[in-house]
């Protein structure tokens, strides 16, 4: 007998971004955040990544019908109320994903135009960022770019709230009905402020600065924690402000992995298992 998903207790979210082999980023933190949001994640690997906290040493994409099959799979049988993207690295890869997106007409689409890494390898084609603008973007319901992708998107410069605030109009031209331009990147007043931009009203909202390495996958963890609240039903100002709020813990709760820019902890909810 069918199982109708409207009657499913806990929300599927679906994921389609690039694997982490370090379990920073990508994939790997989207699940993890889905997992301390209470919602089900499930994923569509659009490239396998060689990395660590140190740097990117490979990428292979995956085969454009085989990113298309996993979309499939998990839309047909477990019917996500709520999409989010990662990396695509390609024109071809985010021509499909907006392609899926019109077949299955997804209602909640995140869209996190991942391009740089932390460590600044290149995980975006240049030609594909055109792409972004015309295919995908236009049927986004959030977008959440950092600094350097919102200058990507936009050409404007960003060096204060003002510009922030230019790029995030510019973007929403292009069709998104909410955007999301991370601070994370500049310290304002001992802050990191993010910027909510709904196409008329704006939104700041900041946390104090924390000084670390553990960085890695900041992000992915904020666009997750983004859709989940959404999944759950939340309203788009509470998922900005709780999604922010989910980073900053688990970044202040991080513990030191590797050499260079360390992972977040997403599951900073839990306590510790006591002897």
């Amino acid at each position: 007998m069918a199982v109708d998903p409207q009657e499913t207790k806990v929300p599927v979210v679906l994921t389609i971004a690039g694997s982490d082999s370090g379990s920073g980023a990508g994939i790997q933190a989207d699940l993890k955040t889905f997992a301390a949001h209470g919602v089900h994640g499930t994923s569509a690997i659009t490239a396998v990544t060689a990395q660590n906290t140190l740097g990117v040493t490979a990428v292979q994409e995956v085969d454009l019908d085989v990113i298309a099959a996993q979309i499939d799979a998990v839309v047909e049988d477990m019917h996500p109320v709520a999409v989010k993207t990662g990396m695509l690295s390609s024109p071809e890869i985010v021509r499909l994903v907006a392609a899926k997106a019109n077949e299955y007409g997804w209602q909640t689409l995140v869209v996190d135009p991942v391009m740089v890494a932390s460590s600044g390898a290149r995980l975006l084609r240049d030609e594909a960022v055109e792409t972004y603008r015309t295919e995908l973007l236009p049927l986004a319901t959030v977008t959440t770019p950092n600094l350097l992708e919102a200058t990507e998107l936009t050409g404007i410069e960003i060096a204060s709230s003002g510009d922030a605030r230019g790029a995030a109009k510019a973007i929403s031209v292009l069709g998104v009905k909410y955007v999301v331009v991370k601070g994370g990147h500049m310290e304002v007043a001992g802050e990191s402020r993010d910027l909510l931009y709904d196409g008329r009203d704006f939104v700041e909202f900041g946390l104090p600065w924390i000084d670390t390495t553990s960085t890695h996958g900041t992000g992915c963890t904020f666009a997750s924690a983004i859709t989940a609240q959404l999944a759950l039903g939340g309203d788009i100002e509470s998922a900005f402000r709780s999604a922010k709020k989910f980073v900053w813990e688990a970044m202040n709760a991080a513990y030191p992995v590797g050499q260079g820019h360390g992972p977040l902890n997403q599951m900073w909810r839990m306590p510790p298992e006591e002897d």
